[in-house]
Order: structure tokens, then C-alpha cells, then sequence
């Protein structure tokens, strides 16, 4: 009896992943609930596991393939033994025989607009046809870009085109509907189209599904929002000296160290409260006001930054920010992160201080209104009445949406964080 692979459901709006490593082989026992193989999608890794035990009797889709929720990734045959191993693998080279055909049906496909005599319509027939099997996440990227997929040169399997090469195209602008006229429209894409040649002391390394995500993502919300930075600075000298003060004390009792984030989520709540523009969001014609806090948190991760998100911020003790943004931290960098942690998010705050930068412009997270940028520490000369004082300053930086929140808004904002970091005991008296 063979039991069949399949991509499990991915989480809300996510339809596609890419099969990013195979921890079984072709003939290899598998155990029930074993992990047989991990999948990437466009904000988190997550393993496969057998839903039977068995002998793994086919892989259906190689790693770096990308799959749609429910496609067949494999088979497992429950009867088999891991004796079945040199059987199993024998089999392999046959069923590669099919896929080595493909290159067949590609000439023929090139043939046919060959009396045009031109390479530029061989490709016409070919893309004529992905109206027929576009996946419904590459017609939603096609359709909110205005692309025309003619243009547009397909890398998957039997020549479909799937995400990568949309986003590449809207990366090069060569596949826009509206672009110029129609000859220079029909001669750009070719340039993009063929990789350049490698160097030597060059690596070409594909980028991951993660980290696509990321680049189109900042890109939409470019293109989309009107993005606007306001600045402003704040004296940490009396938050260090609470801080410096309760440190030891705050471990001991609670199991986790005191830092800065927790000031500073505190701290932008109160002023998200008294702005509610900077914890909106647009939909349509419409705005969205939320009266709840869930603050994302920008980590750092090898793969790329992500934006888990702290559930109910407002409700939380300092303690308990401390402890939820550690607990999340963690499981960025093991990898270990779900949808429910990634999705969501009213506000962000990005504290870019720990790689030691002193300022920068943050790009908000959409469809989020604002995001919050906290920079590095730096003794700096400033004027404390009559005199001049080595001070600890830190640069802050208020990245928004200026078709939401207009720049009154956003200095306010910057005002009240300001001050409530400046005098912690207003955080602790709500004000």
C-alpha cells in the first residue's frame, strides 16, 4: 500500500514553497512522524513529516523545485522494508528516462514560430498559453503588477512560469502592459533574460525563497506607500541609570534581563494610544483604527530579518516584554518560527543600534502604517542649560505612511517616545 506526500497547508495566503532539503532518500526506512522533508515558503521553513511507516518509494519534486499546497512531493510504501533499499534505488535511473524527454517537446514548441525567423516570437506560443496554468498566486502578482506574462520567461516545470520569474520581472520592469512603445517593449526583455557570465572568484548562489520575499516586500511598500522619516533623539542617561540600577535585582526575580527594548515598547505604546493614525492601516478607500497593540519585532536571522510579532504588547509587564521578545528571538534563529508568530502586527519597532548603526531610514512592514528605528548609543556633546555635558544619545527614527498620518502626527509621536524614555516614571504612572 503506498501512502502519498503532500504539501500540507502553508498558512493564510500562502500557496506555494519551495522544497528546500530532503532528509530521505529514495529507499531509505521511514519511521511515522518522522521528518522526511523541509519546505520554505515566503516567511518560514517547516518539515514534512510521514503521516505512515514504510520505505520512501518516490521523490515526486527535487530540492529547489517549487510545489503548490496539496501537489504530490513523494510516496511511501508501507509494505516495503528497508531490505527494498538497492531496489528501490534501481528504479531511479528509470524514472528519469520520462524527464530527460522534456528537452524534446521544447524544440518542437521552438519550431513552430520559427518561419518568423525571429527568437523573440518563439516565445510568443509558448507564453500564449500560461493564461491556462498560472497558479493563482503568480495571477494575483501578474494582475497587481499589470504585467503582461508573454513577456515574461518562464524557469518551472514544462515551461510554467512561477513567482521568481514574475518578481524578477518586476525587479527589471520589463514585462509592464503600459511600458513605452510596443518595439522597445519587445526587444527589453531579452536583455535580462540570460544570466551574465560568472567571473572568476565569483559564486552564483540562488536566493532564497525567504529572502525573495523580503526584497518584494520592501519593493511593494515603496512602490505602494508614501514613505516619509522624521528623527529626533533621545537622552538615555536617566533609563541606563534605572536600568544599571534594577538590573540584578530584575533577573534574579524574573529569569530574564532588563533591557532597552522593553522601555521602548512600552514607550511607543503609550504614544500609539494617543495617535492611533501611527497603529492604523489603509484598506481601499477605507482606514482601519486598531485599539490593540501587537508589536513587531525585527530580528536578525542568517536567512534574513523577520518580523515576529509580541501578542497584546499593552497588556504586558516589562518583564513580559523582556521575556516574549527573548522567547521569539530564539526561535528566529533556531529556525523554529510559525505563521501565527510571523503574521499580524499593528506596529514595528527595528533596533538597527545593535549592529552599531547610528541612523537610518526603516521601510515599514505593510500593510502596517509606521515603524520605529532604534540606532546605537553614542556619548555625544550636548547643552544642559548653561553647560556642556557628555551625554548618552540615541538617535530614533519614525518611518510612515504620509497618506495616513500626516507629519504633526508623526513628530508627536516622536515627542511622546522622547519623553517617556527620557523620564521612565512616566511609563510606570501612564502618562
Amino acid at each position: 500500500m503506498a501512502t502519498e506526500i503532500k504539501v500540507p497547508t502553508l498558512g493564510e495566503s500562502v500557496t506555494e514553497a519551495t522544497v528546500a532539503k530532503w532528509m530521505k532518500k529514495v529507499g531509505d526506512a521511514v519511521a511515522m512522524d518522522e521528518p522526511l522533508l523541509e519546505l520554505e515558503t515566503d516567511k518560514v521553513t517547516l518539515e514534512v513529516n510521514a503521516s505512515a511507516a514504510g520505505v520512501l518509494a518516490e521523490i515526486s519534486v527535487k530540492e529547489g523545485e517549487n510545489v503548490e499546497v496539496g501537489a504530490l512531493l513523494g510516496t511511501i510504501d508501507e509494505k516495503a522494508s528497508a531490505a527494498a533499499k538497492p531496489a528501490a534505488k534501481a528504479e531511479e535511473p528509470k524514472k528519469e528516462e520520462p524527464k530527460a524527454e522534456a528537452p524534446k517537446e521544447a524544440p518542437k514548441a521552438a519550431e513552430a514560430p520559427k518561419p518568423a525567423a525571429a527568437p523573440a516570437p518563439a516565445a510568443a506560443p509558448a507564453s500564449a498559453t500560461y493564461d491556462k496554468v498560472l497558479s493563482p498566486a503568480v495571477k494575483k502578482l501578474i494582475d497587481e503588477n499589470n504585467l503582461d506574462p508573454r513577456k515574461i520567461q518562464a524557469s518551472g516545470k514544462d515551461g510554467r512560469l512561477v513567482k521568481e520569474d514574475v518578481q524578477k520581472a518586476i525587479e527589471a520592469g520589463t514585462a509592464k502592459v503600459t511600458y513605452g512603445a510596443p518595439a522597445a517593449g519587445s526587444t527589453a526583455p531579452s536583455a535580462p533574460k540570460a544570466p551574465r557570465a560568472d567571473r572568476e572568484g565569483e559564486e552564483r548562489v540562488r536566493m532564497s525563497r525567504l529572502r525573495q520575499r523580503i526584497a518584494q516586500r520592501l519593493k511593494e511598500a515603496q512602490n505602494t506607500a508614501a514613505i516619509l522619516t522624521t528623527f529626533n533623539e533621545i537622552d538615555m542617561t536617566n533609563v541606563m541609570a534605572l536600568r544599571n540600577q534594577f538590573k540584578d535585582e530584575f533577573e534574579k526575580k524574573h529569569g530574564v534581563k532588563l533591557g532597552f527594548m522593553s522601555f521602548f515598547v512600552k514607550a511607543a505604546i503609550a504614544a500609539l494610544k494617543e495617535l492611533p493614525a501611527v497603529n492604523a492601516e489603509i484598506d481601499g478607500d477605507d482606514v482601519i483604527y486598531k485599539n490593540y497593540y501587537d508589536i513587531g519585532v525585527a530580528v536578525g536571522t542568517p536567512q534574513g530579518l523577520v518580523v515576529p510579532v509580541l501578542r497584546d504588547a499593552d497588556n504586558l509587564s516589562f518583564a513580559g516584554v523582556e521575556k516574549g521578545i527573548n522567547a521569539l528571538g530564539l526561535k528566529a534563529r533556531d529556525g523554529k518560527l510559525s505563521m501565527e508568530d510571523m503574521s499580524g502586527g499593528t506596529f514595528t519597532i527595528s533596533n538597527g543600534g545593535v549592529y552599531g548603526s547610528l541612523m537610518s531610514t526603516p521601510i515599514i512592514n505593510p500593510p502596517q502604517s509606521g515603524i520605529l528605528g532604534m540606532h546605537k548609543i553614542q556619548p555625544r556633546p550636548m547643552a544642559i542649560g548653561d553647560k556642556v555635558e557628555i551625554r548618552p544619545m540615541m538617535y530614533v527614527a519614525l518611518s510612515y505612511d504620509h497618506r495616513i498620518i500626516d507629519g504633526r502626527e508623526a513628530v508627536t509621536f516622536l515627542v511622546r517616545l522622547k519623553d517617556a524614555v527620557e523620564d521612565p516614571q512616566r511609563l510606570l504612572l501612564d502618562m
